[in-house]
């Protein structure tokens, strides 16, 4: 019986080696998204633009982005160039400024342009907490029949640019 308690620790990691080695190579960075498949959840949000209050039937028909992003969000600093160069080649994006307040996001698309085709204040952050965002910024992409495709976290660039139109179709 002493022996054998002797060869529990051996078990023990040999299981934890197996079960890092089958983790090698993985993206820890993904994280799957819940709504993938799903339609855009429910809500009603303000307009950062004219104050009109906006629900999902009132998003565009076909596939689009919804970009949530903030003015205290480093990467979304990053980001905005290559969103304003999708917008002016015609991608629709729709933007939820993200536990932010009107009067920063109101300057921020001012001096640096407006991409979004409607901006929405999501100042709390409920449809954020709706749509499982973890942070700024996070792009969801929506099929033209109000279903989440797919989920991207963290700023979309040329380089992963391509992945993400693939699923505009």
């Amino acid at each position: 019986m002493r022996k054998f308690l002797l060869f529990i620790p051996f078990v023990f990691f040999l299981v934890l080696g197996a079960v890092l080695y089958l983790q090698l190579g993985k993206d820890t960075q993904y994280m799957p998204s819940a709504l993938i498949g799903k339609t855009l959840p429910e809500f009603t949000l303000v307009s950062l633009q004219d104050d009109q209050v906006y629900s999902k039937d009132d998003l565009p028909v076909g596939p689009y982005l919804i970009n949530f992003w903030g003015t205290w969000c480093p990467a979304c600093h990053v980001e905005h160039p290559f969103l304003m160069e999708l917008a002016s080649s015609g991608v629709p994006i729709i933007g939820v400024d993200y536990k932010d307040q009107q009067p920063p996001a109101k300057q921020w698309l001012e001096q640096k342009g407006n991409p979004y085709q409607v901006v929405l204040m999501d100042e709390i952050g409920n449809f954020g907490v709706d749509m499982g965002v973890t942070g700024a910024p996070e792009t969801f992409v929506i099929d033209s029949s109000g279903v989440v495709v797919y989920r991207h976290q963290g700023v979309v660039d040329a380089v992963n640019w391509p992945n993400i139109k693939e699923y505009m179709k």
